[in-house]
């Protein structure tokens, strides 16, 4: 199994076989040179969406076309692509699992917003979450952008997962500081890889806080497009 950052909170992940796409971002993504892109998407299988802020969908709908693959997420933003555009969407909503013949992917809540701007102006597509996406022999925990919950508890007695993809970068979602926090007091990861950082300024620069805070668990600061790779 690989993890692959495509920068900020962007993800290829490969895994039993499946191919999907966390949140791609493209087009003006800082830390993804356009030389870059084929690479990225190459081979997908899926894609998962865990809202409709523009540096987590602004792709989604050309990549699924191009490379006529399914588009996983929130049943309101699914629903809305399905009848406007035409796409292959799956539909659910936070409870409920998908079952990817040899994965399964289960969504889960966040705390954050979900909007989007069409032409007739900023229109909000149901709400925030994140994934528990399970194969492998592995249960990956995807935060998307959220800041710490409660939640979280129930979340690792429900999965258990051992690797955390957490946002960290502070501003727009939980810090380095926070999300140091919520990985000690509600999980026990074995591996931890931050994200939605590094991207802008006004973001965290720096794992260093994590990495501090988290001294048994294996803080992977990762590199765009360089595989991390799980036995």
């Amino acid at each position: 199994m690989q993890i692959i950052w495509l920068g900020h909170g962007s993800f290829r992940i490969e895994i039993a076989g499946k191919v999907l796409l966390i949140d791609p971002w493209l087009s003006g993504n800082p830390m993804l040179p356009q030389a870059l892109h084929h690479s990225a998407v190459t081979g997908a299988t899926h894609i998962l969406i865990t809202h409709g802020h523009a540096d987590h969908s602004v792709d989604t709908l050309s990549l699924a076309r191009r490379l006529g693959i399914p588009i996983l997420g929130q049943y309101d933003l699914m629903g809305f692509w399905n009848d406007t555009e035409g796409v292959q969407t799956t539909g659910f909503n936070k409870g409920g699992t998908v079952d990817l013949d040899g994965v399964a992917i289960t969504m889960v809540h966040a705390v954050h917003s979900s909007s989007m701007s069409t032409p007739e102006g900023p229109r909000f597509v149901g709400t925030e979450c994140g994934f528990m996406i399970e194969g492998a022999g592995h249960t990956i925990y995807v935060s998307g952008d959220t800041d710490v919950m409660a939640d979280m508890r129930v979340f690792n007695d429900l999965h258990a997962p051992d690797i955390g993809i957490l946002c960290a970068g502070g501003h727009f979602t939980m810090d380095m500081r926070r999300a140091a926090y919520a990985a000690k007091t509600f999980f026990n990861f074995k591996t931890v890889i931050p994200c939605h950082y590094r991207t802008m300024p006004l973001l965290e620069q720096s794992a260093e806080v994590l990495i501090a805070s988290l001294p048994e668990v294996d803080v992977i600061e990762p590199e765009v497009l360089v595989p991390i790779t799980f036995e």
